[in-house]
């Protein structure tokens, strides 16, 4: 064999052997196989086991809402260690007696035409009196939205590990959460976001108002030591396209986001994971005015993960020191936002991550946004198979004072190595992203 055959085979090989390196033992500590536990931030502080060590009678295989709800509460001791096995479906409108409950469950009566009615014209200010059912509407639209919450909500106790079997574990309609939990691995699942069936129109959000949902798939609040691996995050059957229309011809917005980061979480590493086809992805820092809550915390590696057709968040960060390593970002130029939001004093290492983008409008600016940040450095990324130039691109958008010196370096805090080759980076994601 020669010539250019010789050269294709020899590619191939190297390409393989690039891809397969971290799952070999030599490589285990520096790459976080399932042996070695997560790399990245999950890995600092007491490091993140999830429930090993959990004793027979805290090991369990649920496949109902209430089978899953019994598993976290452990028998009245929920901060033991635990493991979780999700079979099958899990939808979080499952009642106990296996019906599923619906909008006209939660608040009966509840209509949004009728809500969206007692607005003024392209949703201006909100009236009690425009219709004789205006204040019902409202009374409804709160309480409705308070009883899906009670109903879906479903909050994982420290010392936990959550995962799916054979690969089709679904969480469906599920509103997780982390309330100051620590010590959590959520493995192997796939989270179905809830629909909100009483989004909120705000008249005085933007420039001509927004809908705001209330659900995330998952939500980490003052959180630690968190390890979310091998998930795939989306609205699958519930699209926002296929919403009702809502004000301005747009459609109404159901969703909130996929994954939220907040209230001085510290020590997470989302890693082979998915985010699909969704529109205001991952937050990280709920508002510019929690600095007393966020500052020097916040501390999230994303590595290996795949976003496809994200418009935005992914992630958008405030305060936190971020590193995101060897990710894979496609989807529309023109559907695109931008990836990665440089929010108010985050400091975001971007390290080979690789950006393709299909159609007209294809540049750097869709990569990188700035939303009041001024530290951020990217090295070695790659937009459509050439340097993606992220660090000129955020420097154009940001202030005079902005900086490629973010203050902290990830090699000085944990061992990792990364892919070196967009190809090796783009086989590997599209390869072992999501759950197994």
């Amino acid at each position: 064999m020669r010539g250019p055959a010789l050269v294709a085979v020899l590619l191939v090989t190297v390409l393989s052997v690039a891809v397969l390196l971290p799952t070999t033992s030599a490589t285990a500590s520096v790459l976080g196989s399932d042996t070695a536990g997560p790399i990245g931030w999950a890995s600092a502080g007491a490091g993140t086991t999830g429930g090993a060590g959990a004793a027979p009678e805290s090991t369990w295989t649920v496949s109902t809402r209430a089978e899953l709800k019994e598993a976290l509460a452990n028998r009245g001791a929920p901060d033991a260690p635990k493991i979780i096995r999700v079979k099958g479906d899990i939808n979080g409108h499952e009642a106990d007696d296996g019906t599923l409950l619906g909008e006209q469950d939660y608040a009966p009566g509840y209509d949004l035409a009728k809500y969206m009615s007692c607005f003024g014209e392209d949703g201006t200010a909100w009236s009690d009196t425009r219709y004789d059912y205006c204040r019902q509407q409202r009374t409804l639209r709160q309480t409705g939205s308070n009883k899906e919450k009670q109903q879906i909500q479903l909050t994982v106790p420290s010392n936990t590990t959550l995962m799916g079997t054979r690969g089709d574990a679904r969480l469906l309609g599920v509103f997780l959460t982390v309330n100051t939990g620590t010590n959590i691995i959520v493995r192997d699942l796939r989270l179905e976001a809830p629909v909100d069936h009483f989004t909120t129109w705000s008249p005085d959000d933007g420039e001509q108002g927004n809908w705001n949902a209330r659900f995330d798939a998952l939500t980490v609040i003052t959180g630690r030591n968190i390890w979310v691996d091998h998930c795939t995050f989306t609205d699958g059957r519930f699209p926002d396209r296929e919403a009702p229309e809502g004000f301005h011809g747009e459609r109404v917005q159901r969703h909130d986001g996929l994954l939220d980061i907040e209230d001085s979480s510290d020590f997470i590493t989302v890693s082979d994971s998915r985010f699909t086809d969704h529109d205001k992805a991952v937050l990280i820092g709920s508002g510019d005015g929690r600095g007393d809550r966020d500052r020097g915390h916040l501390k999230v590696t994303f590595v290996r993960n795949l976003f496809t057709d994200i418009a935005q968040r992914a992630p958008r960060v405030r305060f936190g020191q971020v590193h995101l390593v060897n990710n894979v970002y496609r989807g529309r130029a023109r559907s695109t936002v931008y990836a990665l939001g440089i929010g108010l004093e985050s400091a975001i290492v971007s390290e080979r991550n690789v950006f393709l983008y299909e159609g007209p409008g294809a540049h750097p600016a869709v990569a990188v946004a700035i939303y009041g940040g001024t530290r951020f450095r990217d090295s070695g990324s790659w937009l459509n198979g050439r340097p993606a130039a992220l660090n000129a691109a955020a420097a154009a958008e940001a202030t005079a004072d902005f900086t490629t010196d973010t203050g902290w370096n990830p090699a000085d805090v944990y061992a990792y190595r990364p892919l070196r080759s967009a190809a090796a980076v783009r086989w590997h994601v599209l390869h072992h992203s999501g759950p197994r």
